[in-house]
């Protein structure tokens, strides 16, 4: 079959990745987005002389963001200028120093035997180790999509995943090397940014932290919205069309395959479709009809596992703080009851483990002169586990985190000193960006439900209609979400040859 036009469903990072891919290689395509601006979580606030990043904010794996500007001959600097930042992070504990991560090797090394010689060597075997395994995972399993069984389930596939050692927790496998409940620490959390518990997820997820030292942690001008106008930009430079404020209703199969699109009640055909949309809400909301959904039935929809969420404050100061870091963790006193309470109890966390992101430190631009943006992260369970987000339990729950931020960091007298606030709830990430269930990160990525087994790029019971994004193979962060569009961009390529 030749395609000739496709169509993407939501301008998200997913969706935007795969709609230049597309054009680039000679599609027509057009692009469907129902909020008022591109980007999906990846979105942007700007108001009174402030700037902040909506959901991601920190750029790992800078060589995934540029590749798709390469791959359509253009100097990625042009659209997304980036530099390394060091320090990465700064990491605060309740009752020991905090730890200041460089990703400068002699830097890096200091910190360790100020702890000890036995943990530097353990750090370092610990890097070595999930080196390795990186290497087998990303030519395995992430660079590739799984269409078969067989694709998955080979001889060389099975002794790769035996390889990469994924059968115990995250949390377990960083202990055996290391004994510094900090550096335990520092090496597990990174598990919360695809929204998984660092005492269930696979231990291969700890790749996440060796991928910011061993490639740098980078901060892109203007904040992480800048990849997003990016894309946009360059879609539209290739001819792509993007219609934004225009919600699809629902993707039309007939006869088993994927044949247009329902917009404003219009049918609007096309040869391909490629969804961007969240899979789980895809599924129920876009697929009305249960039978063209093969075993994405709404009760297995429900009875998926789905990663935690975030609840997100914005602040724009009036005030200049002695920052040290662009981006800092402060952990809770009992960092595993936080854990449980995300992700088993369903509770808000009363000692909540919470992420600081300053931009304004780096890029002057985010916010007005003497002035600084503060962006604030907590996990918090996703909304199956927990769904009162009223107007009390936000303001009783913000009141809460100005307390602990107050007590705990450089921003002493933070509440005399706001002048502008957003906030952002489980609630918010469901009504404006689809999420299912407001988990931010879609589905979780337990063993059950990761490569095979998480829905494919190419969707197994329609032709012509292909999924990417956080909730489909290979899985959430922003670098393996523009993977998944690659992948869902070569699986149409390989159908329509």
């Amino acid at each position: 079959m030749t395609l000739k036009k496709v169509i993407v469903i939501g301008a998200g990072v997913a969706g935007l990745t795969a709609a230049v891919r597309l054009q680039k290689m000679g599609y027509a395509v057009q692009l469907y987005e129902k909020d008022s601006q591109v980007g999906g979580k990846m979105n942007q606030i700007k108001k009174d002389g402030f700037t902040f990043d909506v959901g991601p904010t920190i750029v790992m794996m800078p060589d995934i963001y540029q590749e798709v500007f390469e791959f359509c001959g253009k100097n990625p600097d042009d659209y997304i200028p980036m530099e390394k930042i060091d320090p990465m992070l700064k990491l605060y504990f309740t009752d020991d120093d905090p730890l200041l991560f460089s990703s400068d090797l002699v830097e890096l090394t200091k910190t360790l035997e100020g702890i000890s010689e036995e943990d530097a060597q353990g750090y370092f075997a610990f890097l070595a180790d999930i080196y390795k395994r990186y290497i087998i995972a990303k030519d395995a399993f992430i660079m590739r999509s799984f269409r078969s069984f067989w694709d998955f389930y080979n001889p060389k596939s099975l002794l790769n995943g035996l390889k990469l050692k994924t059968f115990g927790d995250a949390y377990s496998s960083i202990s055996k090397f290391v004994k510094d409940d900090r550096l335990r620490k520092s090496l597990a959390f990174q598990t919360l940014y695809i929204g998984i518990s660092p005492y269930q997820g696979p231990s291969l997820y700890t790749i996440i932290p060796m991928i910011e030292l061993l490639y740098g942690i980078h901060f892109m001008k203007g904040g992480m919205y800048t990849l997003a106008q990016g894309l946009e930009r360059l879609f539209k430079e290739l001819g792509g069309e993007i219609y934004c404020d225009t919600e699809v209703q629902e993707i039309i199969i007939e006869n088993k395959e994927a044949v247009g699109i329902k917009v404003n009640d219009e049918r609007i055909v096309a040869d391909a479709i490629v969804c961007g949309a969240d899979f789980p809400y895809a599924m129920k909301h876009l697929l009305p009809n249960e039978k063209d959904r093969g075993k994405y039935t709404d009760q297995k929809i429900d009875q998926m596992e789905y990663s935690c969420s975030c609840f997100l404050l914005y602040l724009g100061l009036d005030k200049k703080y002695d920052v040290e870091a662009l981006h800092s963790i402060h952990f809770a006193k009992d960092f595993e009851k936080n854990i449980t309470d995300i992700f088993d109890q369903g509770v808000l966390p009363d000692d909540p483990s919470y992420y600081l992101y300053v931009p304004s430190l780096l890029d002057s631009e985010m916010a007005k002169e003497g002035h600084e943006a503060l962006y604030v992260l907590i996990p918090v369970p996703e909304l199956s586990k927990f769904s009162d987000w009223s107007e009390e339990t936000i303001s009783i729950y913000r009141n809460h985190v100005i307390q602990k931020i107050k007590q705990e960091t450089v921003f002493s007298d933070i509440d005399d000193h706001i002048v502008f606030e957003e906030q952002f709830t489980p609630r918010d990430f469901a009504d404006n960006f689809n999420a299912y269930r407001g988990a931010t990160f879609g589905l979780k990525p337990t063993l059950k439900q990761s490569n095979y087994y998480r829905p494919h790029n190419k969707f197994d019971y329609a032709d012509r209609l292909y999924f990417c994004g956080s909730s489909t193979h290979p899985g959430a962060g922003v670098p393996i979400v523009m993977q998944s569009a690659k992948l869902a961009v070569e699986e149409l390529v390989r159908d329509d040859q």
